[in-house]
């Protein structure tokens, strides 16, 4: 069903409408009504409905101003407009106000229905060119190899979630399955030609320089094939492109992380070879520690990138492995970013058990065979990150832990797992019990500016949620959602219960009259103001007056 509204200042056309077109039957819903635009302008921002049916001749705003003003806040609203008028300065501020349909007074049920039925047509075909399946997979088989790539990418800089990982590589048909898994990165030797050798010779340095990328890139298109020739026969596993090198994310059905080293080592140091044989220059291969878990290369990666700056020391044309060159007893614990962010949101927006079952996640599987010395370090960026979330989040630390809180003196004192976790756990809650109070003192700190920033200057005729927060410097977006939340009711319906008050206020304690007393509280039509008064309190300015002199 799509939401509707009906305008128009006619009582008997509205109600006649409604009554008249069997709406659910045309799959529609009269979600309200209104008598002229200025009503309907804040049920279309409170309801945002699909479609509009206006009158144009209303008091207040006019039926064209009324759709100029939902073209400029809600384009996507279709706007139909009633009109016993077909002049041509309407028709032609109709056409540039992009009207979608029009129908001409007097008109019958069916002349109505016609129009509507119409429009959503326009409204299914819309929905449908958007959600056009068809489209949308030859589109997505297109954009297959740049998904790929940022996939690939995204695995090698960062630790993604296991479900996203073997979501995403299903999706674009990607072999992951192994019980081992190494990433190793080949460049090609070379001294790169410096732009400051290049300085003041603009002609040679710009044909040179232009000359030397093409001659690199298509080394490396060379090298790329080498590699995925040499790779697929072993069935080493990917190769691509990133960071204007080749990288290999080589999968190993063995889980002993030895073999699937030499392997690696084998199919790369072929590769070396090969290139040097028939492409007639030399790489230098830097191969990643081995990780068990699929979700954790691009710590393999980032020691393959560490192995190749060792080529400064043992010289380039080699396979340089980072256990060879860094001796390693096991598999090294690392707070990734993935880590950093799970925490950091949890301290800013999470629970209590929430927090516990973060800590746990991150001491997960660091029981086995860490040293003491990584253990500690493990520990420090741990904590490092909570105090960079109390900064962040301008707490005060000595105020939120105690004067006497040192906290990297803290982490020898534990003999146990259990202890350090206990410990990081109460330190974060009380970080979040401060942080919510803190948040919930500014939600109140801006409502209360804005109240007496609205009860100041409701008289002005110009005030609107967007002069609120351009005064308090906040987004309308998220000033609407804290004040609703603060007070139950939305600043459009504040603004007006202000308005309303001091408007009995100066009935029941002057004489002035209503015209006087619509400008004093921010109307500039007095026929509004005594529509709006009728509307909110249920009586007429005049017939209130006169009920409080009576009492």
């Amino acid at each position: 069903m799509y939401k509707l509204i009906l305008v128009d200042d006619e009582e008997d056309v509205r109600e006649g409408v409604v009554r008249e077109v069997d709406w659910e039957a045309i799959g529609f819903e009269v979600v309200d009504k209104a008598e002229n635009g200025r009503e309907a302008l804040e049920m279309v921002e409170r309801l945002q409905p699909d479609v509009v049916v206006t009158d144009i001749q209303m008091p207040f705003m006019n039926g064209l101003q009324f759709a100029e003003a939902i073209r400029e806040r809600f384009p996507t609203i279709k706007i139909i407009i009633l009109t016993g008028h077909d002049e041509f300065e309407y028709a032609q501020k109709a056409i540039k106000l992009h009207i979608d349909e029009y129908v001409l007074k007097p008109f019958s049920a069916q002349e109505l229905i016609n129009t509507l039925l119409k429009v959503k047509a326009q409204i299914q075909e819309e929905v449908a060119h958007r959600e056009n399946v068809q489209l949308l997979k030859e589109h997505y088989r297109k954009s297959m190899p740049v998904l790929k790539e940022i996939f690939l990418a995204a695995l090698m800089n960062r630790k993604l979630p296991r479900d996203e990982v073997l979501d995403k590589a299903a999706n674009y048909g990607i072999q992951l399955d192994g019980n081992s898994f190494v990433v190793a990165v080949i460049s090609i030797d070379g001294v790169l030609i410096h732009e400051d050798d290049l300085e003041n010779r603009s002609e040679l340095a710009t044909s040179v320089s232009l000359k030397y990328s093409e001659d690199q890139a298509l080394k490396y298109f060379a090298l790329l094939n080498i590699t995925e020739e040499i790779a697929d026969k072993r069935r080493l596993g990917l190769v691509f492109m990133h960071n204007d090198q080749v990288v290999v994310l080589a999968t190993h059905e063995t889980g002993d992380r030895g073999a699937a080293l030499q392997e690696t080592m084998k199919v790369l140091e072929e590769v070396r070879q090969n290139v040097e044989k028939y492409l007639k220059f030399s790489v230098t291969v830097g191969i990643g520690a081995v990780m068990k878990d699929v979700t954790k290369v691009s710590y393999s990666y980032e020691d393959a990138v560490l192995a190749l700056d060792y080529r400064l020391i043992l010289g380039n044309n080699r396979v340089i492995c980072i256990d060879d060159v860094e001796k390693r007893n096991v598999e090294k614990i690392r707070f990734d970013d993935l880590k950093e962010h799970a925490l950091t949101r949890c301290i800013k927006v999470g629970t209590n058990p929430e927090i516990k079952e973060t800590i746990d996640e991150l001491f997960h599987g660091v029981e086995a065979g860490v040293s003491v010395k990584d253990y500690q370090i493990y520990l420090l960026e741990i904590l490092t990150c909570i105090l960079k979330a109390a900064k962040d989040s301008n707490l005060n630390v000595d105020e939120v832990f105690g004067e006497n809180f040192i906290p990297f003196t803290e982490i020898n004192k534990f003999t146990s797992l259990e202890e350090a976790k206990h410990w990081l756990v109460e330190l974060c809650v009380k970080m979040m019990t401060h942080i919510a109070t803190d948040r919930q003192y500014t939600y109140k700190n801006l409502v209360d500016m804005a109240k007496d920033y609205t009860k100041s200057h409701y008289h002005e005729g110009d005030i609107t949620i967007n002069k609120v927060c351009s005064h308090l410097h906040i987004s309308a977006g998220y000033f609407s959602s804290i004040f609703k939340k603060e007070t139950k009711m939305t600043f459009v319906n504040y603004l007006n219960h202000i308005r309303m008050e001091a408007a009995k206020e100066l009935l029941r304690t002057t004489d002035m009259k209503a015209l006087e007393i619509a400008e004093k509280v921010g109307y500039s039509d007095a026929n509004y103001f005594s529509f709006s008064f009728r509307k909110n309190v249920g009586v007429s300015p005049k017939e209130y007056r006169n009920s409080s002199k009576g009492v």
